[in-house]
């Protein structure tokens, strides 16, 4: 069974853009390596630049799996150089009723 999940990045200093470049690709990398279903992911920024994602894992075991996989750790590493993970919690607009984002086209 899939699991949907929203993740958030918040760029650091001065990698906002490179965030940006990183992210049109990231569900796609998943999915290359069958990790993740087909649906369309989600994906826009807060009005401090953080980025939030929602997409969905074919399993919980395709979750852990990436843990291990050489091709998502590499991409893991470049994201740690960019951004901080955090929870939607933290981003501003996740307190109001209807939260609003710009949206962000990716592949």
């Amino acid at each position: 069974m899939g699991r949907v999940v929203i993740v958030g990045y918040r760029p650091k200093a001065g990698k906002r853009e490179a965030l940006r470049r990183l992210i049109v690709d990231h569900v796609a990398t998943l999915r290359s390596e069958g990790l993740v279903t087909d649906r369309r992911p989600i994906t826009m920024e807060a009005e401090d630049g953080t980025i939030i994602e929602v997409f969905e894992w074919k399993s919980k075991e395709a979750m852990s799996s990436a843990h291990t996989n050489p091709v998502v750790l590499e991409m893991w590493a470049q994201y740690e150089r960019v951004c901080d993970y955090v929870p939607v919690a933290d981003v501003p607009e996740a307190v109001r009723l209807f939260s609003e984002f710009v949206p962000i086209e990716v592949r």
